[in-house]
C-alpha cells in the first residue's frame, strides 16, 4: 500500500517495514493517497498502544503512516506524538528548549519542511560541521543519513552503500533545523541497526 514515507516526505508504495507509525491527518479516499497533508500536526507514533487497533483506510479517520526508522520520520518533518510516545515527546520538547507548546513546534516544523503554499520540500543548506547523527542530507537521488564519519544511502528497500562524510562545506540537508537542535541537544533518535 502506498502508505510509507520517505526523507524528503513522500509517500510510496514500497515493501520497506516501518519502526514506527503516524499521521498527517485524512491524506486518503479510498485506498488512494490525494493528498500530502492535512494540516501541520504531523506525528511519529508507536506501532502499538495500550491494544488499540484501528482499521486502515476508514473513510474521514486520518491516515496511517508508517517509517523504516525516527531518522527517517524527522527528515520528513514529523515529531514524536504527546499520547502513545508521551517519554519521547517530552525528550524531543525538553531538547527543543524553553518548554514550546505543541502547536508552537508544528507550526516551526511546518514553516521549515515546506515552501509555503506549496508541497515543495525545503532544503537547508547548512554545514558538514556540526551535523549530528541522525540527520539526512540530499547529494544525489538517493538521501543519506549522517552517522559518524560516514553517510549511509536510504533507498526504497532500507539503508544501503556507506561513504565517508565530507569534512568542509556545505549541504542541502533535508531534517528541518529545529530537529537539528534537538539532535544536537541530545535527543536520542533511534536509527536502524542497518544503517551503521
Amino acid at each position: 500500500m502506498r502508505n510509507r514515507v520517505t526523507p524528503t516526505g513522500g509517500i510510496v508504495d514500497v515493501p520497506l517495514r516501518g519502526a514506527w507509525t503516524g499521521n498527517r491527518g485524512v491524506l486518503h479516499e479510498g485506498h488512494d493517497i490525494v493528498r500530502f497533508h492535512a494540516g501541520d500536526l504531523w506525528i511519529t507514533c508507536v506501532l502499538e498502544f495500550r491494544g488499540r487497533w484501528r482499521e486502515q483506510w476508514l473513510p474521514g479517520r486520518y491516515t496511517h503512516l508508517y517509517f523504516h526508522d525516527e531518522a527517517v520520520s524527522f527528515a520528513a518533518g514529523h515529531r514524536p506524538c504527546g499520547e502513545c510516545r508521551r517519554a519521547g515527546y517530552t525528550a524531543y520538547r525538553d531538547a527543543w528548549g524553553g518548554e514550546p507548546s505543541a502547536t508552537a513546534m508544528n507550526r516551526q516544523l511546518h514553516r521549515e519542511r515546506l515552501h509555503r503554499g506549496t508541497h515543495r520540500r525545503r532544503l537547508h543548506e547548512l554545514p558538514w560541521t556540526g551535523l549530528p547523527d541522525g540527520v539526512f542530507v540530499r547529494r544525489g537521488d538517493d538521501p543519506e543519513l549522517v552517522l559518524g564519519d560516514h553517510l549511509t544511502e536510504w533507498t526504497a528497500t532500507g539503508y544501503g552503500t556507506r561513504r565517508p562524510r565530507p569534512t568542509t562545506g556545505t549541504v542541502p540537508v533535508l531534517t528541518p533545523p529545529a530537529t537539528i537542535a534537538v539532535l544536537r541537544a541530545g535527543y536520542p533518535v533511534q536509527i536502524d541497526d542497518t544503517a551503521r
